[in-house]
């Protein structure tokens, strides 16, 4: 579905980024919110976002050091200063109740910007992401936490690497397009971000137990969806969200990888649209 996109940007703890937005009501105060992982953007979002755009105001941003936003050496890449970023950027955007779409490290951010703002957010929709307990670094995270080793795999990443292990990971097709996008993007500002961010991130499991204690006693109508081939989460988390979000909806799309929002669209507009049209007042979706 090809919504028109209104792209703008705006300036939050001294980072300037790029805003994507969709709907009839660009001003609304309630919105979905779309937050990309590593190594994604806001355009990640802009299919999924044509299909709410009848519903409702949606809105994806790059992430510090992601896409076309700033990456400053001296920027504290981490979960806290990513969580801080977007409650920032969402107070200029006049966004008072949140409806959470996260995947990736986009989990990470939003929850505990959602653990810190807990009556700003309406809902959350978790794609590959969530409340990682008991889970342990994939072997690439753990490379970028090594130092010099860490450095020597971003120089040596490039395009025909990127894409390949991208497709290894991804059972269905991933887009041409939509692998060039991302190694577009990920110049040496970017690369650096994902060293900074991974090594200033304690093991998933350690604070995954702080941020489910600080998240359990809320309520929020929650819709997990998960590419049950996902080599970097696999697929026992998305059932394990139910122990943070007791109330959770858990949607498993066979053979998709890490990435479902590009590798199979359709089944995730199928899933997440008419949960966000029923909590942007749409009460006749199915």
């Amino acid at each position: 579905m090809n919504a028109p996109l209104h792209e703008s940007h705006l300036s939050a703890c001294g980072i300037r980024t790029r805003v994507l937005q969709a709907g009839a009501n660009l001003r609304a105060t309630e919105a979905v919110v779309l937050v990309h992982g590593n190594p994604g953007s806001g355009e990640d979002w802009a299919e999924l976002m044509g299909h709410l755009a009848p519903y409702g105001r949606a809105i994806a941003l790059d992430m510090p050091g992601f896409g076309k936003a700033d990456k400053p050496s001296d920027y504290p890449y981490s979960v806290e200063g990513g969580a801080s970023f977007l409650g920032e950027a969402l107070k200029q955007l006049g966004v008072s109740r949140a409806h959470l779409v996260l995947h990736d490290f986009g989990g990470p951010w939003g929850l505990m910007w959602a653990a810190m703002s807990p009556l700003s957010v309406g809902s959350l929709t978790l794609i590959n992401t969530g409340v990682l307990l008991g889970y342990r670094w994939h072997t690439m995270a753990r490379i970028w936490r090594t130092p010099i080793l860490g450095e020597l795999q971003q120089w040596l990443t490039h395009r025909a690497g990127f894409k390949w292990v991208l497709r290894k990971g991804s059972p269905r097709a991933l887009p041409e397009a939509f692998l060039d996008r991302m190694y577009d993007d990920l110049d040496t500002g970017t690369r650096r971000a994902i060293l900074k961010l991974y090594r200033a991130t304690s093991e998933p499991s350690q604070g995954a137990e702080l941020l489910a204690k600080l998240l359990r006693p809320h309520r929020w109508p929650t819709l997990v969806v998960w590419g049950d081939a996902d080599p970097y989460l696999p697929v026992p988390l998305a059932e394990r969200q139910k122990d943070v979000f007791t109330q959770a909806e858990v949607v498993l799309l066979p053979g998709s990888g890490h990435f479902p929002f590009a590798d199979n669209p359709e089944a995730v507009a199928r899933a997440v649209t008419p949960f966000l049209a029923r909590q942007l007042g749409h009460a006749d979706q199915p």
